[in-house]
């Protein structure tokens, strides 16, 4: 497995110093996934109230064909945030001649788990991990001419986690880092009732109440923090002006957080927010992405709750 997280000058705690001293306390979604927040987040997809990982599958599930058409025979098929790689399965039984699979994640212990499993449910498929954060600058492993295309798998609309504006930077990156005729199968969450977007985000065994609070957790152990996490409450709401789930963790009283040498003081009812998901129609969407890919293809549940998409580079 090649490893390829960078050394940016900029370190955790330097990333998590800087996002509490804002005046809108904020931490970086991406230190959610430690092995455990990477658990946890799985348990999340297979709840009653979070219906994008089953209406994702389903769509996959019904236009597997055409997609698989849309791939193409011989393709380097690279997931980014490979997760378990449940929705993946679905591919790599369909793509019987794929040239190999590039699971890229953050979570180098977790990854090691499911390519371990994937090898052998998978033994005629190469299978190439990556150790990367995807959302920088790396690189895609070199496999000469053996391959017809790349074809980037970007599942569970975790696009909406980036501000808008992230999400081009993103694109063009993807872009900068593939071959010229590289093509995108991407999840897009649509706009929707409000409730049912709330409802995904609030469930009722608190599992995305412990993900959100796994990060201070995290925070605790890796920089010698002192977050008492049992004084820190989970939040989530539709932001309508934003087109945005916010996810927040909010201070139950008064109190002082030290992070290495520096003292954090918190309001009763301060927030410190953790992440974003931002929703679109499909047309915001085909607008988001523009500079970098087009549309090509676009598969919609009945209820239009949820897309699947393909984009071909520009």
């Amino acid at each position: 497995m090649e490893n390829q997280v960078a050394d940016t000058g900029q370190t955790m705690l330097d990333e998590v110093v800087e996002g509490l001293r804002k005046s809108q306390k904020q931490l970086p979604s991406k230190y959610f996934y430690d092995e455990r927040g990477s658990e946890l987040f799985e348990q999340i997809t297979r709840l009653e109230e979070y219906y994008p990982t089953e209406i994702e599958r389903s769509i996959l599930n019904q236009n597997i064909d055409a997609i698989a058409d849309s791939i193409g025979s011989k393709a380097m098929l690279v997931e980014l945030g490979s997760g378990s790689s449940s929705k993946t399965r679905l591919l790599l039984e369909k793509l019987d001649s794929l040239a190999s699979y590039v699971p890229v994640d953050i979570s180098e212990e977790y990854l090691l788990k499911i390519v371990s499993n994937l090898r052998i449910e998978y033994p005629r498929i190469s299978i190439i991990p990556v150790f990367a954060d995807y959302t920088s600058h790396f690189k895609l492993p070199s496999l000469g001419d053996s391959y017809s295309q790349q074809v980037l798998f970007y599942p569970g609309s975790t696009i909406g986690n980036f501000l808008p504006e992230k999400a081009r930077s993103f694109l063009s990156t993807l872009a900068d880092i593939t071959d010229p005729d590289a093509g995108m199968l991407i999840g897009v969450d649509l706009k929707k009732d409000k409730q049912l977007l709330e409802s995904a985000y609030n469930d009722e065994d608190g599992i995305t109440a412990k993900f959100n609070k796994n990060m201070l957790k995290r925070i605790n152990r890796e920089l010698g923090a002192d977050f008492e996490i049992n004084l820190f409450a989970h939040k989530a709401y539709f932001n309508e002006q934003e087109g945005r789930i916010e996810m927040h963790l909010v201070s139950q009283k008064k109190q002082e957080v030290q992070i290495a040498d520096e003292t954090f003081v918190f309001n009763k009812g301060e927030s410190i927010h953790t992440e974003n998901s931002y929703k679109y129609t499909l047309d915001e969407f085909e607008d988001l992405v523009s500079d970098s890919f087009s549309v090509e293809q676009v598969w919609t549940d009945e209820d239009d709750y949820f897309s699947v998409q393909y984009l071909s580079k520009k």
